[in-house]
């Protein structure tokens, strides 16, 4: 009886509700865990033995935000990840620090508004320029707020330090069973391994019900792997033989996820040993050990030989072990595309000053700056007037609540209650027995350790991140707070619930549909490139070109289908998040789903077609007449969400 009904409660209860009980799954990082435990509490116990014990507690701070930053991922994502907001925390405590000390009330709120405007129009940037805000205005409230005798620079030092203390414990301690390889790089061979055994699975589903869910599936892996190679480095090229490897193989994988998309576009279902040579490519990356020998395809389609010439270069790749001179790729312009990739790069177009500008300054940054600058602004405000000892808790809580890239308002708000009362509660029983300051310390490390495990859902990790500020704040020399931290809570929420639904100037729905845009332009650059290759603009395919154009045509193609599939995933993500809100917001954004639904379709058509111009130079009516059907349909679905006709 139970199973039917849990099976019912998903349609039966609203998409808000059912978000709000949405966790994530997946094994327990013990590595992550193992640096929460190694992280806040160490820090603390050297200044609780030194006699520093508000400089400590700054130090846990930004280990504790560098800990639910800390994901999974490679070393060279981490250190932006961790240390971009770790920068901004302390950039926020310095200022909320000497802006507490020198202003009143009003020009306080006014200045801290100011910087909520611009915290929250920098978030619309991406994850980490987000999480820089979260920790920029979050400190500045802190820094404000809390009473310590250390002058600012001293206390943004020490935040500062905590957050270096994890990014050295990240960098230094190695992936568990990743120490029979090159352990520098567990990171980024886990997420190439990840997309080898993501075409397996959509080969595995070609044909059948979950095709469309593998093919995204696929795209997270993808998007995964390019982050953890693509990440900061002192050089441009790969500085190592293990790096230039994991290069390769990665650029290996792109002619294998282009093939699989184009069958899976196609329809019919595949035998079984389909899969089976990217599994053991998979395989061999965890390893380090040779593919051996990969069960080749019959090549009776196109997207079937596509994939035996994907399957013979990678086998290549594998066992030379990386790029090689181009002598050694045959002229073959599947191997000189996949060399130019793992030289040069994996982004078509790096990140440019002006275009983040554009996104800053655009519909979604004006939208998002607004909204987070209001209800920041309000919680200081009411802070202020309330004269609380600990009134910074209420802007900062309102920060975490009003961010609208970590889930639907009311799904932040019910599990930011949920997990507050949850917190205070669990904190007030062991401040009564713990003895102090050593329960209290044990206390920090325990909930540094569970932060990691905390972060797959929003009211467990308030509940953990409730005990540790709980317990800082004891260390620190200030009284026990649970009971004033769940009423701050519950205003703020209130504040948050108010601002977050007020009629707002322009159209709502900014950063859904700025997503949806950008997703747009990129199908259509990438099917412009691909249509070039019929009217013969592109050297090298058509009418015996170069090499050298060849390499490029396959590089470029790869790149522009990467970033159409890039950023599709984005809006996807944006769209979803929306649709979750209560109706009155949910309905600003009201057929977007519809828009993305046929862009995916529209870059899988593209898709198939790079694969069957590859094959016969020429297509088929059921490919031009598909993309006619797209496109226009493409615009009859923008017309009706309300979206800008490029």
């Amino acid at each position: 009886m139970p199973r039917p009904l849990l099976n019912v409660l998903p349609v039966v209860l609203p998409p808000w509700l059912t978000h709000a009980l949405r966790a994530q799954r997946g094994p327990v990082p013990w590595n992550a865990v193992l640096r929460g435990t190694l992280a806040a509490g160490p820090l603390l116990v050297v200044a609780v033995l030194v006699g520093r014990e508000p400089l400590g507690v700054m130090a846990a701070l930004g280990a504790m935000f560098a800990g639910i930053n800390d994901r999974p991922g490679s070393r060279r994502t981490a250190v932006p990840r961790i240390g971009v907001p770790g920068l901004a925390g302390a950039a926020g405590i310095a200022v909320g620090t000497y802006a507490g000390e020198g202003l009143g009330a009003a020009p306080l709120t006014l200045t801290l508004t100011a910087l909520g405007l611009l915290a929250g129009a920098v978030s619309a940037v991406g994850p980490v320029a987000s999480g820089a805000g979260t920790q920029l205005l979050v400190a500045a409230a802190i820094g404000a707020g809390m009473p310590l005798p250390e002058p600012g620079w001293q206390r943004a030092l020490f935040f500062l330090a905590g957050t270096g203390w994890l990014i050295a414990l990240r960098l230094a301690l190695p992936t568990p069973g990743a120490l029979a390889n090159d352990f520098r790089f567990d990171g980024e061979r886990a997420g190439v391994a990840g997309v080898y055994d993501a075409i397996a699975d959509l080969l595995a589903a070609v044909g059948g019900e979950q095709a469309a869910a593998r093919r995204a599936a696929l795209t997270a892996a993808l998007d995964h792997a390019q982050d953890a190679l693509a990440g900061p480095r002192l050089r441009r090229y790969a500085s190592s033989a293990a790096e230039r490897r994991l290069r390769a193989q990665y650029a290996a994988a792109l002619p294998l996820a282009e093939a699989a998309t184009a069958l899976a576009w196609a329809g019919e279902a595949l035998p079984a040993r389909t899969a089976r040579g990217p599994r053991r490519l998979a395989v061999a990356v965890r390893t380090g050990e040779p593919c051996g020998p990969l069960p080749a395809p019959a090549r009776t389609v196109p997207g079937l030989r596509a994939l035996d010439d994907a399957l013979l270069h990678a086998a290549e790749t594998f066992d030379r072990g990386g790029p090689q001179p181009r002598k050694a790729s045959g002229g073959h312009p599947l191997g000189l595309g996949a060399e130019r990739t793992a030289h040069k790069g994996l982004h078509l177009r790096p990140p440019r000053a002006r275009a983040l500008l554009r996104t800053v300054t655009g519909t979604g940054g004006r939208e998002y700056g607004l909204r987070v600058a209001l209800c920041y602004g309000a919680a200081v405000a009411v802070a202020q007037a309330l004269h609380h000892v600990h009134w910074y808790w209420l802007p900062a809580t309102a920060v975490f609540l009003v961010k609208p890239d970590l889930g639907p308002l009311v799904s932040r708000v019910l599990n930011r209650a949920a997990g507050t009362v949850l917190g205070a509660l669990v904190f007030a029983g062991f401040a009564a027995v713990l003895p102090r300051p050593e329960g209290l310390v044990a206390l920090v490390a325990v909930s540094g350790a569970l932060i990691p495990v905390a972060t797959r859902h929003f009211a467990a990790q308030t509940a953990v991140v409730t005990v540790l500020v709980l317990a800082l704040v004891m260390v620190g020399g200030e009284p026990e707070a649970s009971w004033s931290r769940i009423g701050e809570t519950l205003l703020a929420c209130a504040i948050v619930l108010v601002v977050g639904h007020l009629p707002a100037p322009g159209q709502r729905g900014g950063n859904v549909r700025a997503r949806l845009t950008a997703a747009t332009d990129a199908a259509h650059a990438y099917l412009t490139h691909v249509l070039s290759v019929v009217d013969g603009g592109v050297d090298g395919v058509v009418g015996g070109g170069t090499d050298r154009g060849a390499a490029d045509d396959r590089a470029t193609r790869w790149a522009l289908r990467r970033e159409a599939y890039r950023t599709l995933a984005e809006a996807r993500a944006a769209i979803d998040r929306s649709a979750a809100e209560l109706p009155t917001l949910a309905r600003h954004t009201a057929g977007t789903d519809e828009v993305a639904a046929t862009l995916e379709r529209l870059v899988d058509t593209t898709t198939a077609c790079a694969v069957h111009l590859d094959d016969t130079g020429r297509l088929t009516p059921r490919h031009t007449e598909r993309l006619a059907v797209l496109l226009d349909e493409l615009v009859d679905r923008r017309e009706g969400a309300g979206l800008r006709i490029a």
